[in-house]
């Protein structure tokens, strides 16, 4: 592995994190989150807001009042308990909401006149007057229409989903996308049943808009996959799985990016949405997106890939090859051990070593790869010419010491 930093490894896609190979450690953890989840959701249920529930909806001009003194005479005029206290919108449009079970008329007339004998309302124009008070009925039957709506919507764009996939890569990416598009819609609505969430019909069309985004993360990952196994099976140089956890080592760094740029402006909507306009529904809308966004980007990573390397490595195709692939590692690391041993153990030098009137002797010593390294010693008779090494093993015979001696000024012939 490069000894390069970790995030400059990340940067450039050789970040060499194992995603794949702890498949079995992301699943463990995400059954322990889909559990909890789960067991929320069956026992706790949710949150739901007037539009699935049903009820009455009362609004007025917020002016200076408090959310706990409205609620108060809005509870000792019906006897009803208020589910919801809200002050939404800011400066002169600020109105406080009240919500509560289904009221009748009189229970509706009764509250309108305490509210407007206590907190003096104002219309658009500055008149006093309790027509400033306003009031809205949602039906059982009108939330549970929502609910089947949100139902088929949801069962069309899987289906939709898992057809483009297989068209455009295969079945196996489509059911491993599906399945990490289940685990974000199971955490992200765990997290409204243990939290405490309302659940409005923004929040579902926010929910179906993360879904969207976590798919589209996983698609480019899966993309990347496609592109690396493309002939895989026809070499022995890599594994499925050792692709496919390259694939999401080369596009995180992306995945990262694309969360980051898409939180920036949803955590602005909540700024804008909640402590300068308090407006409920960009609430709900940005609560949803900021959730799913980041389960989105977690499970494209950790779980989506992983997935696919299970459906793979149960097939045939892929196991085959994986041992394919091990074998050939075996026989090449058993041929680079034997080839270390020879080059300890076998062969010698040449070396020669002249003594008086003797001739030169050489002892080879095999190499890596085939070559010989030669090593000649001349004697110090002047006749004796020198032994030159040439690259590649050969050698030659240079006379020099001979040439020098003749040459000598110092020669008496």
């Amino acid at each position: 592995m490069s000894k390069r930093p970790f995030f400059e490894r990340i940067y450039t896609g050789e970040g060499g994190i194992e995603f794949v190979s702890l498949r079995r450690r992301w699943y463990g953890i995400y059954a322990i989150i889909l559990a909890i989840c789960l067991v929320s959701i069956i026992f706790r249920g949710f949150t739901l807001g007037i539009d699935f529930e049903g009820g009455t909806k009362m609004t007025m001009p917020a002016g200076d009042v408090s959310k706990t003194e409205v609620a108060d005479t809005f509870h000792e005029a019906t006897g009803v308990e208020a589910q919801q206290v809200q002050i939404i919108g800011s400066g002169n449009a600020r109105n406080v909401e009240i919500e509560s079970k289904h009221l009748n008329d009189d229970e509706i007339s009764e509250a309108r006149e305490a509210l407007f004998s206590k907190y003096h309302p104002k219309d658009a124009s500055g008149k006093e007057t309790p027509d400033s008070i306003g009031d809205s009925t949602v039906s059982n039957s009108w939330g549970s229409t929502i609910t089947h709506r949100m139902a088929l919507a949801l069962i069309v764009f899987l289906a939709l989903i898992f057809l483009y996939i297989t068209v455009r890569f295969e079945r196996d990416m489509a059911i491993a996308a599906i399945s990490a598009l289940a685990v974000d819609a199971i955490v992200v609505s765990g997290l409204y049943s243990i939290i405490g969430f309302e659940v409005s019909p923004a929040s579902i069309i926010g929910l179906l808009t993360v879904l969207s985004y976590s798919l589209y993360d996983t698609v480019v990952v899966f993309d990347k996959v496609h592109e690396n196994t493309a002939g895989l099976t026809k070499t022995t140089t890599s594994t499925y799985a050792e692709q496919a956890n390259l694939a999401v080592n080369q596009t995180m760094m992306r995945s990262i990016s694309t969360s980051l740029f898409s939180i920036l402006p949803i955590g602005a909507l909540m700024v804008v949405a909640v402590w300068l306009l308090g407006v409920g529904t960009l609430k709900d809308l940005s609560l949803v997106q900021l959730l799913g966004v980041i389960e989105g980007t977690f499970s494209s990573i950790f779980l989506a890939t992983p997935i696919l390397v299970s459906l793979k490595s149960r097939q045939k195709k892929y196991s085959e090859h994986t041992k394919r692939v091990e074998e050939s590692r075996k026989a090449e690391s058993s041929n680079q051990k034997d080839e270390r041993v020879a080059v300890t153990s076998g062969g010698a030098e040449i070396t020669s070593s002249e003594s008086a009137g003797s001739e030169p002797s050489a002892r080879s010593s095999s190499r890596r790869g085939g070559s010989s390294r030669i090593a000649h010693h001349s004697d110090r008779d002047p006749e004796a010419g020198r032994f030159h090494s040439r690259e590649g093993g050969g050698a030659s015979w240079r006379p020099e010491d001979n040439r020098r001696r003749n040459n000598s000024p110092f020669d008496g012939n």
